[in-house]
This record gives C-alpha cells, structure tokens and sequence, in this order.
C-alpha cells in the first residue's frame, strides 16, 4: 500500500502531474523515523523543457487580465488552504518532520497569509502620473514575465506561497523548485492555485537537484531568480543569474544576534531566546543564535533558561503535545552534532542537552552553550540546529560593535524595558529584520530580508512587489517638438 504522503507524480506542470521516471529517484524521507514514505524523480532535461515553455506561453494571457481579477483568484486559493490547513499540516510535518503542534499554526496558515495579503494588493497596482507643464510622463507598472523560485527544506509550503503569490499578483508566471529534502507540499500549493481558478501553467513545480536548479536559472527565458538557502548557494546562484542579466531576491542566512540587556523581563527574554534558536529545531535561518546577555543577569537567564529547556517535549511530531521534533536529514543531524563537538573542544560550556537523543529519528537535545566567545566556532557560523550560543557583555556600546562583527546580516533582536536604547541599539545593527522585545515574527504585511551576506531584496509587505514588477515610464508632448536641424 502507498504511503498517503506519496504524491500522485513527481511534477505539476500546465495545470496537471507529470512523471518522468528517467529522472533520478529522490527517496522522501520521514525525519522522525528515518524509513522512506514517498519517491519522487529529478525533473529531466525534458520536464525542464516542458515546465519553461508552458509557463513562458501562459504568462501573457494572466498578464493581460486585472490585477484584480488575478487578486480574486489568489484571495480563492488562501481560502481553500485555510479549509485544508489539517491535511496540508500533516503533510508539512511529513516533508519536513516538524511538529504538528508547530505546522498547524506556522506553514500553510502563513502561505494562506500570503496568498489573501497580494491577492488584495493585485488591484491597487497602478502607475503614476507626473506633470511636466504642458508635458506630462506616466509610468505603468509591468510584469517581468517568467519567475524562478528556489526553495529551501525548512517551511516548503510558506516559502512556495511567500514566492508564488507576488509573482502571480503582478502578472508573472512561475516555475518552483522545492528543495530535494521536502519535495511534497509545493505540489499542494500548485493544485490548490489550480482549483481556485489559476489557468494552467502559471505555476509550475518541479523536482530535482543543483543541476535542475542550474537548467532553470541560467535558462534565457527566465526574467527573475528567487531563492531560499545558504550563502555559499546564493552566491553561485546570483553569479549564474547575473550572467544572464536576470533580476534576483536572494534570502540567505545568518548568525544573528539577540541582545538581552540587565533591565530585560527575564520571561520574556528567555521565550525571545527559545523562539530564536528551537523553533523548527532551530532550522530557521532569522534565527537569534548570538545570544549576548549583560552580566548582572547573566547566570538568573542560564537558570531560567534551562529550566524552561527542560519542559520541552521531544517525541514523536503527530502527537499534538509534542513541542520538539527531528531535524530534517540524517545529514543535517552530523552537521549539527560536529558543530557540538567543536563547541566542547573550544571551551564553550553546555548548560544543557549537547547530544543526540535517544530515541529513532533525527532527533537533538535543544543545546545551551555559554561563556562562548566571538571566535569560537559556534558563534561565526550559521549551525542550523538547536544550538545557542550564549555570550557576556558589559556595555551596550561593546555589543553593538561585537553584534555586527560578522559577514551576516539578516535578523537582530533587542530586550529591554528603556525604549529609547532599543531603538538606538536597533538603530545601529546592520541587518534587515529587527525585533524589539521579541524575535522571529514573520506577519506577510512585514518586509523580509538581510543586508551584507545575508541577502538581496525583500519578500513580503508591498516591497516584494517591486521585486517582481519593473516599471515603464513614458513621457508624453504635448506640443511641437524643437531639433537643431
């Protein structure tokens, strides 16, 4: 008997599931048990072909309707995502072995999110018109035309919609690749956008590796490349897009810093610390994982901390009382086991967890290191696990400049009851997405993204709107034109 999270073939593609067994098989792994629940084949040369040119021919005709027309058909698919949050949850956490407790709440509620906020902005996008005397220019807002979207293995049904919906809103069409490691729920975003009325071949998804992610983005036919994942895979992305003049939104990583000063609630700066470093067991890449706390309160936060640590449930991800689950891959796992093991040899002290569990599946211990310094291993590079990193500091000046010191820049928070420092210290951070007394909020209507290494352009709020849209202007005389001969 097939497993219910075998999907019913590998690509969607103008409206329909495609399959192409010649493509390499791409065995769906569940993290909680490590046993096979689902295969699905990297998308051929063929499939690459078929999935470009649909969406390419499809593109102009969704163009050319309102903006409003394609916001109602949007606003219909969040609907329908709402009425079958269970079943796209359950999927969700077989893709990607999070907890039920967290996917019902955090993946497709988010993309329905998405869906419902750039359907409602489809209608309001218009141009403007600028007065010059007599003269005047006006500008039209267009579609780019074929979009690219690269996602990543932690929120594969958010991120398919974050892309998907201001790609459509403004026109465009799209051709998805879902990370290998999560291949499933894309396909539930392309039928539902199908169902809710979306011609076919507007969204596309296909399967596969780097080399089907390298087909579509270096493709002459493809306007805008969108990715989700590491830096070193933004920057080969972004070269190879580069190349073909293409426009890009890269979201990359981070290791970012989450400043806890001695006036803090103590509560609420241990649950901004929880949130930054074990939600999706830490695979989230706005994650808090410098957590630099002032001295006065330094070991009351450990304390806390630990305890509150230690109410975690790890267990298995469909039992709603579950709060903890595996991380994704066996491979993602050793990563974070060796960055671990370098903590320890580095002098950093475990406060708690630092282990694998005991248990099947791919399950960590959520993992504490303190008197962690700026060089250590652990504090430079981004681990992607349930590993923080706990570091002292004296003065706020001190921190802001330890804060910065790093190549990232995609996230920052701030804990403190003065709101004048807050905003002074938030104010000098260099990164995109900032917390105040909080951490890793992520509503549609806010802008995401990083500066430096971290990233280029925004997804969500109205900015991701002009990331997937250029603009026309057109001046317009209105009596004789003057030469010089």
């Amino acid at each position: 008997m097939t497993h219910p999270a075998q999907p019913k073939a590998s690509h969607f593609i103008n409206g329909e599931y495609v399959e192409d067994t010649a493509g390499t098989p791409i065995p769906v792994i569940y993290a909680a048990t490590g046993e096979q629940i689902a295969t699905v084949y990297a998308a051929t040369p063929a499939i690459v072909e078929q999935a470009l040119s649909t969406a390419k021919e499809a593109q102009k005709a969704w163009a050319k309707m309102t903006g409003t027309e394609r916001g109602r058909i949007l606003r219909r698919a969040a609907d329908i995502m709402r009425e079958r949050n269970h079943e796209l949850s359950v999927l969700e956490t077989y893709d990607t072995g999070k907890p039920l407790q967290e996917t019902l709440v955090a993946d497709a509620t988010s993309g329905a999110d998405a869906l419902e906020y750039f359907g409602g902005l489809a209608g309001s996008l218009t141009g403007e018109h600028i007065p010059m005397g007599e003269d005047w220019v006006y500008t039209v807002r267009e579609a780019l035309g074929l979009c690219v979207g690269i996602g990543a293995w932690n929120y594969p049904t958010q991120i398919a919609c974050w892309k998907g919906a201001p790609a459509l809103a403004c026109g465009n069409s799209m051709v998805f690749k879902p990370s290998e490691t999560t291949p499933l729920c894309a396909l539930k975003v392309a039928e539902i956008l199908l169902e809710a009325g979306a011609p076919a071949g507007i969204y596309n998804v296909i399967q596969g590796m780097g080399e089907v992610g390298g087909a579509l983005v270096t493709d002459p036919r493809v306007d805008k490349v969108s990715l989700t994942g590491s830096v070193p895979t933004g920057k080969k992305v972004y070269a190879a897009a580069a190349a073909g003049m293409k426009h890009v939104t890269m979201e990359l990583g981070g290791k970012s810093p989450l400043i806890i000063f001695d006036d803090a609630d103590i509560d609420n700066a241990v649950g901004g610390a929880i949130n930054g470093n074990f939600y999706s067991s830490g695979q989230v890449c706005s994650n808090g994982t410098r957590v630099f706390v002032q001295k006065g309160i330094k070991e009351k936060f450990l304390a806390r901390l630990a305890e509150r640590t230690g109410n975690a449930i790890l267990g298995d991800p469909m039992d709603e009382a579950t709060s903890f689950g595996p991380m994704v891959t066996v491979n993602q796992m050793n990563i974070v086991l060796g960055y671990i093991e370098k903590g320890k040899e580095e002098g950093a002290r475990v406060v708690c967890g630092g282990a694998r569990a005991d248990m099947p599946g791919y399950y960590i211990q959520p993992t504490v290191f303190a008197d962690v310094t700026d060089d250590m291993t652990i504090a430079r590079e981004e681990i992607f696990g349930p590993v923080m990193s706990v570091l002292d500091f004296e003065t706020e000046e001190e921190v802001v400049a330890r804060a910065n010191d790093t190549e990232f820049g995609l996230s920052a928070g701030v804990f403190t009851n003065d709101f004048s420092r807050a905003h002074r210290v938030i104010g000098q951070l260099e990164a995109g997405s900032c917390f105040i007394n909080s951490y890793n909020d992520a509503p549609v209507e806010a802008p995401f993204g990083g500066v430096k290494a971290s990233g280029v352009g925004r997804e969500n709020s109205k900015e991701a709107i002009k990331h997937f849209s250029q603009v026309k202007s057109v001046y317009v005389r209105m009596g004789d034109v003057e030469a010089a001969f």
